[in-house]
């Protein structure tokens, strides 16, 4: 896992964190706007906002004296290239043990021995019976 990928879960480890993220959802919003509608001080969400910018999940633009907070275009792809990574991972490796459980669970008859991808199947590979047919 990448640093940046790290900072990223490690930012969203924390519930406040989350919060201010869903907050931002709204658009860009003052610090002040933040604390009024979260469960800790003005100081606190500042470090808040400190660790989500330093994770680039968001980024902040000065209007006059206000530092407005918005999410950053791009501040989850770290995350999401991950999360698709392992997920693809895990579904290739469910997908394997279904394949050999129904291998496993199919009658002996019906069971297909593995081919090689790079040979024909046997059905196109015999050679053609030159000889007369005798009939009876």
């Amino acid at each position: 896992m990448s640093n940046q990928t790290e900072a990223v879960f490690d930012a969203l480890g924390e519930p406040v964190r989350r919060r201010i993220l869903e907050l931002l959802h709204d658009g860009p919003t003052p610090v002040g706007q933040l604390a009024e509608r979260l469960p800790v001080g003005r100081p606190a969400v500042s470090k808040h906002l400190r660790i989500l910018s330093n994770a680039g999940l968001i980024e902040h633009h000065s209007v006059g004296t206000r530092n407005l907070y918005a999410l950053a275009p791009a501040g989850m792809a770290a995350a999401q290239q991950w999360l698709v990574r392992t997920w693809d991972t895990a579904l290739a490796a469910y997908a394997a043990e279904v394949s050999q459980h129904s291998q496993r669970q199919a009658p002996a008859h019906q069971r297909q021995a593995p081919t090689d991808p790079h040979q024909p199947p046997a059905h196109l590979h015999q050679p053609p019976n030159d000889q007369p047919r005798s009939h009876p």
